[in-house]
């Protein structure tokens, strides 16, 4: 039996937790984005949307390529694996607060009918 590799849901944490990078990823959301259009979308100049995007890239949230028509351009999309990934962890995450809930909820019900 292998054991499942864990997610390294602090790098997704790390990369998400800068406002721009957030709204990049939602911008993305839409669909795959030049870096240029994607810096006029969010009002940032180029070499500040190329280091969010660096992080974005080195976290596994985004991908890039260059379109056969310029290899200058590179476009970049949601890698839907990483976002799959922190999507699990979140599921499991409220899954636990929710079993702790209920047995608190169980215990403060018992000691009422004491």
């Amino acid at each position: 039996m292998t054991a499942r590799r864990k997610p390294d849901v602090d790098a997704l944490f790390a990369a998400l937790a800068d406002p721009a990078r957030r709204r990049a990823i939602e911008v993305l959301g839409q669909g795959p984005q030049r870096a240029g259009d994607l810096a006029e979308r969010l009002g940032l100049a180029a070499p500040a949307m190329s280091r969010h995007l660096k992080e974005l890239k080195s976290a596994g949230l985004v991908v890039d390529h260059h379109p056969e028509t310029d290899a200058r351009v590179r476009v970049y999309a949601l890698n839907g694996h990483r976002l799959a990934e922190l999507k699990d962890w979140l599921a499991r995450a409220e899954e636990g607060w929710a079993t702790q809930l209920s047995a608190f909820a169980a215990h403060v019900a018992k000691k009422r009918a004491t």
